[in-house]
C-alpha cells in the first residue's frame, strides 16, 4: 500500500499453494517475482480445491524473502469465529493485507459434498473487519486485547452484466472500510475503462487483474471453466497455435511473445488513460514473464 499511496503505478503477483506440506516451490516463486512487484496474494483455496490455508504461506513468504503479501480469506470455508479467529492469528504474524472475498462454490471443487459456510457474505466480512481494525472490537462488539492494523481489498468484477449492481457492491463495500480494489481478470480494455471511470467516485486505489496464459492447456480450461471469464478467441488462436511447436524452449518463447503482443498494449493503455493503481498479474509459476511486462508496458 506505501508504494500505492506515493501515487505509483504498481504490479502485484500471485502464489498458490496448492495440496502440499512443503512451501519451497512458494517460496521459489516469491523469490522469483519479488524485483519486479511490490506484492503477491496468497490465495485460499481457489475454485473450491481443498489447498494448503493460505495464513502459513501468506506468513512463511514474507518472513523467508521480504515480499509483502496480501492474505486472501474465503467466507465460503468460515464462520464469523474462524475469520475473526485468522485475523487475530494474521494480525500478530505481521501480515498487513487481506483481501476479503465470496470464494466459489463447492460444487466446483475437488471436494463437491462439501458445506460451503457463507455465515457472513463478503461484504459483511468486510464490516468484521472495520469492526476489528478501526473500533477495536469483534462483530458484537467484545473488546480485542491489541491493534489489528491490516489494510483491507476487496474483489470486483467488471465482466458483470448488468454492471450498476456490481458497482453499487463496490461502493457498499468501500463506504464500510474497503482500501484497495482488486477486479476479476479482464481481457477487453474498453469495459475495463468504462469499469474503472464508474468507480472512479469511491476514490478507491484499484488493481487490474490480467491472466498471462503460459501455454495452450491452461488457455483452454480458462476459457471454458473459470466462472465469468471468457478468453477472446483471437488469443487462444494464438496460443493454440503455439502448441504445435515440437521444441519445448521454442514454445515456450512463442507463449511470451503472444502474451506480450495483447497484455503490454492493454497495460499501457490502462496506465495511461485511466486512474487505476496498477496492474495484478495472476500468473501462477509465470514468473518469467514480469521482467518483458514491466519492461514493456510500465
Amino acid at each position: 500500500m506505501k508504494e500505492i499511496r506515493k501515487g505509483n503505478f504498481v504490479l502485484t503477483g500471485e502464489l498458490e499453494p496448492e495440496k502440499v506440506t512443503d512451501l519451497e516451490e512458494i517460496l521459489v516463486s516469491a523469490r522469483a517475482m519479488k524485483p519486479y512487484v511490490v506484492a503477491a496474494n496468497v490465495t485460499d483455496n481457489p475454485l473450491a480445491m481443498a489447498y494448503m490455508n493460505s495464513l502459513v504461506p501468506s506468513y512463511v513468504v514474507q518472513r523467508d524473502t521480504g515480499l509483502e503479501t496480501v492474505y486472501q480469506m474465503v467466507v465460503r470455508d468460515r464462520n464469523r469465529l474462524a475469520l475473526t479467529s485468522d485475523i487475530l492469528a494474521a494480525s500478530y504474524l505481521g501480515i498487513k493485507n487481506v483481501l476479503a472475498i465470496s470464494g466459489d462454490h463447492t460444487v466446483l471443487g475437488d471436494n463437491k459434498g462439501g458445506r460451503a459456510v457463507y455465515d457472513l457474505d463478503s461484504a459483511q466480512f468486510v464490516y468484521l473487519l472495520h469492526k476489528m481494525i478501526d473500533e477495536g472490537t469483534d462483530l458484537d462488539g467484545n473488546e480485542i486485547h491489541g491493534n489489528v492494523d491490516i489494510n483491507v481489498g476487496i474483489a470486483a468484477n467488471p465482466n458483470a452484466n448488468p454492471l450498476e449492481p456490481e458497482i453499487l457492491k463496490i461502493g457498499r463495500k468501500v463506504g464500510i472500510g474497503a482500501d484497495f480494489i482488486q477486479t476479476q481478470t479482464m481481457f477487453d480494455v474498453d469495459l475495463t475503462k468504462e469499469f474503472l471511470k464508474e468507480t472512479e467516485k469511491y476514490d478507491c486505489p484499484t488493481l487490474v487483474g490480467v491472466f498471462p496464459l503460459k501455454s495452450f492447456g491452461i488457455a483452454d480450461f480458462f476459457d471454458k471453466y473459470i466462472p465469468g471469464v471468457s478468453v477472446p478467441k483471437d488469443l487462444l488462436v494464438s496460443m493454440a497455435k503455439c502448441k504445435e511447436e515440437p521444441d519445448k524452449e521454442k514454445r515456450k518463447d512463442l507463449y511470451d511473445e503472444v502474451n506480450m503482443e495483447f497484455f503490454a498494449p492493454f497495460i499501457r493503455e490502462i496506465r495511461k488513460t485511466t486512474k487505476a493503481a496498477g496492474i495484478h498479474v495472476m500468473a501462477v509459476l509465470y514468473e518469467r514473464i514480469f521482467e518483458p511486462l514491466l519492461k514493456e508496458a510500465m
